[in-house]
């Protein structure tokens, strides 16, 4: 829920040492792996859709799951503050591991506000949402800005764990909000009421759920109230007029078809059509729209309202609210062609997609290691580049872009055989014939998805990502090293020669400092990575963290295999070895001797961070060990 400030602090203080007896008697078996699966957070569900304790849902009837009912005290936390409550949790995070930087904006948490409650915590656990900062003491209760972006690091070696309950609130609650501290606002003097503890009468009370929390349609108002919120955060663009008219065209397109249905299964199919056909009509209009949070347009326009905006049916004919909508594109923006049967060629080839100098080449010579992989053995900038209709004069192509209409019947032919004649597997034989796995990394290629999309239909994607912090130091080294010019007498370039890959608009970078060419690099290759990857199916794209391939990098070959269907039967050791291209020996903190011009140049890319963080998060490969 969007709030007008940080954090409010509520008026209450509840005892920690007892909430903390009750959370260690459930026992270990009882925590979980996040949903998401992000490393070092774990999750002990209380209330859950009907009391299921292996449910992660947010939709349908919300009650307490056995491990509640054990709980007298965590329950007299929640009747004190009076509210109904949705999916109720504890959660853990691990000594030293974090919760990323993100902003929810799926449509659960439109209106609801999450309420924390610290039971084992320390002074240098930071939560911080947007500007602001603060340390939530054991025992104390807290709301916060779930709109703004927000995440929380425990740099302690003790593991901290909070009571996280979702609500729409009460009278009652918001009473108590209104009593709150907004620690930028309010004094030292202002002290929270000791509550009531166990015995009082108040556990017994009996709790409130949520029994109806996903509308079958939605109301006419509650989609004007939605759509004018998301127009009224979007940051300023040419577009937005434009925009604005059209979604005045479908509000008042839904409003009829309410009058004529109501919310009665009769009219979903046309509610699906004009939502569809909305949907369709605003994508390239709001491409590259964001949200004053830093979040895309688009994407939110479907976690927000196209997931809930009209039921899906099951195969039995059951109402569902459509989940595999969540965070994606239902349509991409570009068109994917392909035949019914597969490809008789290329299964489901693999390309890493990476911003420069991310660490793509380290993990091409690792994977290339599978079995019944097949690849090049090297980068293909000439195998691509010397097609005829793709070789140009830099001043007339401008950047190393190549878009899907550039992917002629001619050009896939091309490029298809050439690939074919080079391809070889770890002992470096050929494929004995039909069809391969291919495994293929150019760094040019992060500016190319919709044009290996196009030639390849059944085309997976690895994304890559590492701390922009680390990318722009080896990007500058790269510079500086003169071992990376791509473009040597690129005309009207002036100072180091062109390195790495060619961004549209190179012009406006001439004479810049390095720090900001590198950082231009390094937004611009993630806004066109994260937009075109976003526009695929969900499955045809998995993302991996860099820092945490390297630390772990069996397990994550195990996981990023098993999430893309190949048979990893290798054993590595914990410390891999130096990729072909590494300049220095490796160690996070090199980029430190720029510390200074990096820092300088971070805050222009915050929002391409943001949205990358959140990607990373959203596509990560499931731990194998869960799958």
């Amino acid at each position: 829920m969007k709030l007008s400030v940080p954090f409010v602090q509520l008026p209450v203080q509840f005892d920690a040492a007892l909430l903390a007896g009750e959370m260690r008697a459930l026992g270990e078996t009882a925590w979980r792996p996040h949903p998401q699966k992000f490393p070092g957070n774990f999750a002990l569900p209380l209330i859950s859709v009907d009391g299921d304790p292996e449910s992660d849902s947010v939709s349908g009837p919300m009650r307490s799951t056995p491990y509640l009912d054990a709980c007298p005290g965590i329950r007299n936390v929640l009747a004190q503050l009076g509210a109904v409550w949705g999916r109720t949790r504890l959660m853990k995070l691990d000594p030293h591991a974090e919760v990323s930087l993100h902003a929810d904006t799926n449509y659960y948490w439109c209106e609801r506000v999450r309420v924390h409650v610290p039971i084992l915590t320390q002074p240098d656990v930071r939560f911080v949402c947007g500007e602001a900062e603060v340390n939530m003491a054991p025992g104390e209760c807290w709301i916060f800005d779930t709109w703004r972006p927000h995440k929380v690091v425990n740099a302690n070696d003790r593991e901290r764990v909070h009571l996280v309950a979702d609500t729409v609130g009460s009278d009652q609650f918001w009473r108590l909000v209104s009593q709150g501290r907004v620690p930028a606002r309010d004094g030292a003097n202002w002290q929270p009421k000791q509550s009531r503890g166990a015995g009082s009468g108040a556990e017994a009370r009996e709790l409130l759920f949520e029994s109806s929390n996903v509308p079958a349609v939605m109301t006419p108002w509650e989609m004007r109230y939605h759509l004018s919120f998301l127009l009224s955060e979007t940051v300023p663009h040419p577009r937005r007029r434009v925009l604005e008219q059209m979604v005045g065209q479908f509000l008042a397109a839904w409003q009829a078809l309410w009058a004529e249905f109501g919310d009665s299964r009769e009219g979903w199919q046309r509610y699906r059509s004009e939502l569809e056909t909305f949907v369709t009509a605003v994508r390239p209009l709001s491409e590259r729209m964001l949200l004053v949070n830093g979040m895309e347009w688009m994407g939110t326009l479907r976690s927000m309202v196209q997931k809930y905006a009209v039921v899906r049916e099951d195969i039995t004919g059951n109402a569902v609210p459509d989940e595999h909508l969540a965070g994606r594109a239902s349509e991409p923006r570009f068109e994917v062609s392909g035949g019914d049967g597969g490809d008789p060629e290329f299964d489901r080839p693999v390309f890493i997609i990476s911003s420069p100098r991310s660490g793509s080449t380290l993990l091409f010579e690792t994977l290339q290691q599978a079995r019944g992989l097949y690849s090049t053995g090297s980068e293909s900038h000439l195998l691509i580049e010397s097609i005829p209709e793709l070789h140009r004069a830099v001043s007339d192509s401008d950047s190393n872009c190549l878009d899907a209409q550039e992917a002629t019947e001619s050009v896939i032919s091309e490029l298809r055989r050439r690939f074919s004649a080079r391809l070889r597997d770890r002992r470096g034989r050929r494929p004995a014939g039909g069809v391969v796995r291919m495994l293929e990394k150019t760094p040019k290629n992060a500016l190319r998805i919709p044009f290996l999309a196009q030639a390849f239909p059944e085309a997976r994607f690895i994304y890559l990502y590492r701390e922009p912090s680390q990318t722009l130091g080896s990007m500058m080294d790269a510079w500086r090293s003169g071992h990376f010019r791509t473009y040597p007498n690129l005309p009207g370039w002036r100072g180091l020669p062109w390195s790495l890959l060619l961004v549209p608009r190179w012009q406006t970078l001439v004479d810049k400092p390095l720090q900001e060419i590198v950082a231009a690099q390094w937004g611009f290759t993630t806004r066109r990575i994260l937009d075109n990857l976003s526009a695929l199916p969900a499955d045809r794209c998995v993302a991996l963290d860099y820092d945490d391939f390297v630390a772990e990098p069996q397990g994550n070959m195990l996981s990023l295999c098993k999430a893309l269907g190949l048979d990893w039967d290798r054993s590595l050791n914990n410390v891999l070895p130096a990729s072909r291209y590494t300049l220095t020996a490796p160690d996070r903190d090199k980029w430190r001797k720029y510390q200074q011009e990096i820092e300088a140049v971070l805050p222009g890319i915050q929002e391409e961070t943001l949205r990358a963080r959140v990607f990373l998060n959203a596509h990560a490969a499931p731990d194998a060990a869960t799958i």
